[in-house]
């Protein structure tokens, strides 16, 4: 009898509850509400796009940046910031992509971009004159559903209008972090709605009279912390040096915030001037403290074989030998849970190779889907629902050098949970 009962009183709640699920969608639309198990976006893996680091890819625990999301990167000068979002522009073309840059500092270097592989013929460049037009560019951009990476380079440059028109002594207490809030609140779910990633590039700052914990802060106000699905604090911790001569930066990346993985995972690699993130670089840090590689004294072998002695004879052999190097990226994408056999042959050799000018030629365009394709999610081309094409008047392609930007450059990962 009790069986009865409760079975009749489900039938009852679930008659109920499709009535008023056939109101709702009757008052706001299909697709207002949904089962999550029901066919649709929600129940799909989120697309991932490579960060170029190896490293940083295993430490975000789902092989890349997501798209669909907010993302913050932020550290001090001179950090890597600028040349990790170059980087992410540039898996994201080569998966087939279009992406833009606002550039708010007005200091993008276009000969960098292209040695770090963007291909700047395609990429779309805006240089704003104010906060508020930025972020109304990148509105427009996010509704077209056709960008797949949208960078803000950076949030410290987004001036409002109203401090611009002001005089140099006013006070403006709180504007940007209004600006920022509001544009937020806009953005949020249309990025999920077209699969774009908006990744901001953030300054830091001190906080003034802190007498315990760190002092440091970053600009625009909380919204962007509450906002972004990663935040990722990246910093120099040391010099590279060739003789006297100091050639890039040891650089450490701390996830200090995830929503796709757990977070406080870090990684260091090396940034060479002139060159972007080595990926046999990390391939060498990664593969031996992994134990894909074998390291004996200074010599380092792979399935037996002998590939060098010392990191940089290793990491010459991998370059040299980019077959061997997709291997042993196979091998270490399987051991951190990253690839399946389903998805091993999309995944596309990833080896150090001379970027060169990357604006030039098609060839580009024609390499294996996405180095990210298989990482828990595709990082195929964008969504393709409709919105009005956007053409805004500052955007141009970014074919001639608009003014200049940090030097720094490439290298190899060191993972820590």
């Amino acid at each position: 009898m009790a069986a009865e009962a409760t079975k009749r009183d489900l039938d009852t709640r679930e008659r109920t509850i499709e009535l008023t699920v056939a109101s709702i969608e009757k008052q706001f639309g299909k697709g207002a509400i949904m089962r999550l198990g029901a066919e649709g976006k929600l129940g799909k893996d989120i697309p991932i796009i490579s960060t170029g680091s190896l490293g940083l890819d295993i430490a975000l625990g789902t092989g890349g940046m997501p798209r669909g999301r907010i993302a913050e990167v932020f550290g001090p000068e001179s950090s890597g910031k600028t040349t990790l979002a170059l980087h992410v522009i540039a898996e994201a073309q080569r998966a087939g992509g279009i992406c833009a840059f606002i550039d708010a500092e007005h200091a993008l270097d276009v000969q960098y971009a292209r040695k770090l592989g963007v291909r700047t013929d395609d990429l779309l460049i805006s240089q704003p004159d104010f906060g508020e037009q930025a972020l109304e560019i990148a509105d427009m951009l996010v509704r077209s559903a056709a960008i797949s990476v949208i960078v803000v380079d950076s949030v410290a440059a987004l001036t409002p209008r109203a401090e611009l028109e002001g005089e140099m002594g006013d006070a403006h207490v709180g504007l940007q972090a209004r600006l920022m809030s509001q544009a937020l609140r806009k953005l949020t779910a249309t990025i999920h709605r077209s699969e774009t990633m908006l990744l901001f590039i953030n300054q830091i700052r001190m906080k003034i009279g802190v007498m315990f914990g760190s002092p440091e802060t970053t600009t625009g106000g909380n919204a962007l912390k509450f906002y972004s699905s990663v935040r990722l604090d990246i910093r120099r911790i040391g010099a590279i040096k060739q003789g006297e001569v100091v050639v890039g930066n040891r650089t450490r990346v701390k996830v200090v915030k995830n929503k796709l993985a757990p977070p406080f995972r870090q990684v260091e690699f090396d940034i060479i001037y002139g060159e972007g993130i080595s990926t046999v670089g990390d391939l060498v840090d990664l593969g031996a403290e992994e134990g894909v590689l074998e390291k004996s004294g200074a010599w380092y072998a792979y399935a037996g074989e002998r590939i060098g002695q010392g990191r940089e004879n290793a990491k010459q052999y991998l370059k040299d030998h980019p077959e061997l190097a997709a291997q042993l990226r196979e091998a270490l994408m399987r051991k951190a849970g990253l690839l399946t056999d389903a998805t091993a042959a999309a995944e596309a050799p990833k080896s150090e190779v001379p970027k060169g000018d990357a604006s030039k030629g098609d060839s580009a365009k024609s390499e294996a889907v996405a180095k990210g394709v298989g990482l828990k999610g595709a990082t195929g081309g964008a969504a393709a629902s409709a919105a009005a094409p956007v053409a805004p008047a500052p955007i141009v392609a970014a074919s001639a050098t608009v003014g200049s930007g940090n030097g720094s450059g490439k290298s190899a990962p060191r993972l820590s949970k």
